[in-house]
């Protein structure tokens, strides 16, 4: 019998992602960042496809969720880059994780390394204009004697200089060059006290796919290792962007219903004639936006949208024709889905993004550890996964996602 509700994750979709990415970036490396349980696909799963398909970095947010990854027996460099006081700098050190540093960190993480006797590998960070973490550039100066001074005394190795791009989703702002020159000022400013970097990094996924300036040395895949867009006006199909996750349960209850009737909390929706409700067993316990009425269903190839308010626990669709509950027409027990690659006629995670007043990013991180995850590779099947990029249907993906975005740019090295 299928699962009453799950997330199906297609690993061959992540590994199809990672090279497609490593195409459109190289000769920049790849790093796929799995933070938030790998943007809600599962980070371990996930890290080791995407090293399978060539990613030769792995980042995330907190130190706690590199060590997950280390428990698992991934050997391959990990970024955590975000921290307080209370961070094991210890544990990670120990670890063999590299730190992202914007300042403050630098003298807990020289203790922790002093204490293990074992030097730190850091990468830090410049304020570009995100205005987030990161030193701010009056600062960097000062911030990279400081680091210089540790890396002599044998307690850390400064690996990287690393910054995050603001609006490089909207392409024609002009804030990502000034953001570009600012980083590479704080490069030179690195190299000229002497620190030998290993790795630049500042793309993200818009930065990868319309921002060949902002490559360097490597580029830090989120969204888009998932499959997913991030611009407004493209999709991943446009992009040649495999999504990765279906999410999908059985409808819970199918019944006939007269004209008028109200619908969930508060009868924000009322029936305009008899008609049958289908109840499907997913909400915002689930990681459903509360304020996603509309999103569509897809019920044996069609779709539904939610009507009324959703519920903790479930939602409802509206078929528009009675008569059915209690017939072989009843959609009792059958399949729902809420979002998908698009195989089967299924809407995308932008349309969930949408009917929430939100982007796709949010849509698949927020579904809940209530959702049970299963893995599954479709590479035998669809030639996604399969073999190095040539002969996989790469070359084609590739060459439909633009990588310039319709802007030219100059080279990043």
């Amino acid at each position: 019998m299928n699962p009453e509700r799950e997330a199906v994750i297609d690993l061959a979709a992540i590994r199809h992602n990672v090279r497609l990415l490593r195409q459109v970036a190289e000769p920049a490396k790849v790093m796929a960042v799995v933070k938030a349980d790998g943007y809600g696909h599962g980070a371990v799963p996930v890290a080791r496809a995407a090293v399978e398909a060539g990613a030769t970095w792995l980042g995330v947010a907190h130190i706690d969720e590199g060590l997950e990854l280390r428990a698992a027996g991934i050997e391959e460099p990990i970024v955590a880059w975000l921290h307080t006081p209370a961070s094991n700098f210890e544990a990670a050190v120990d670890a063999g994780l590299d730190l992202g540093v914007s300042g403050w960190e630098l003298d807990l993480i020289a203790e922790a390394a002093r204490e293990l006797a074992r030097p730190a590998r850091v990468h830090l960070k410049i304020d570009t204009g995100l205005g987030r973490n990161g030193c701010p550039p009056g600062l960097w100066e000062s911030f990279i004697g400081q680091a210089v001074a540790y890396q002599e005394d044998g307690l850390l190795r400064v690996v990287g200089i690393f910054s995050h791009l603001a609006v490089a989703d909207e392409v024609e702002r002009p804030e990502t060059d000034e953001q570009i020159k600012c980083f590479r000022d704080a490069v030179a400013v690195a190299e000229d006290a002497g620190i030998d970097v290993e790795v630049r990094h500042l793309a993200n996924s818009p930065g990868i796919l319309s921002r060949p300036d902002t490559h360097f040395d490597v580029v830090r895949a989120g969204v888009s290792l998932y499959g997913l867009s991030p611009f407004d006006d493209q999709t991943s199909d446009d992009l040649g962007l495999r999504p990765a996750m279906t999410l999908r349960t059985l409808i819970a209850n199918c019944k006939e219903v007269p004209a008028a009737q109200g619908v969930s909390y508060g009868f924000k929706y009322r029936t305009t004639a008899a008609t049958t409700l289908g109840l499907v067993p997913l909400g915002y316990g689930d990681g459903i936006p509360r304020i996603a009425s509309s999103g569509p269903v897809t019920v044996d190839g069609r779709q539904y949208p939610v009507v009324g308010r959703i519920a903790m626990d479930q939602m409802v669709i509206d078929l528009g024709r009675s008569g059915i509950a209690g017939t072989d027409e009843s959609l009792l027990g059958r399949e729902a889905i809420l979002f998908g690659p698009g195989d089967d006629g299924e809407a995308s995670v932008d349309a969930w993004a949408a009917a929430a007043g939100t982007i796709n990013y949010e849509i698949v991180t927020r579904i809940s550890p209530r959702v049970p995850r299963r893995y599954v590779d479709t590479a035998a099947d669809s030639g996604l996964g399969g073999g190095d990029a040539t002969g996989s249907g790469l070359e084609g993906d590739a060459a439909r996602a633009d990588p310039s975005h319709g802007r030219s740019a100059g080279s990043s090295r």
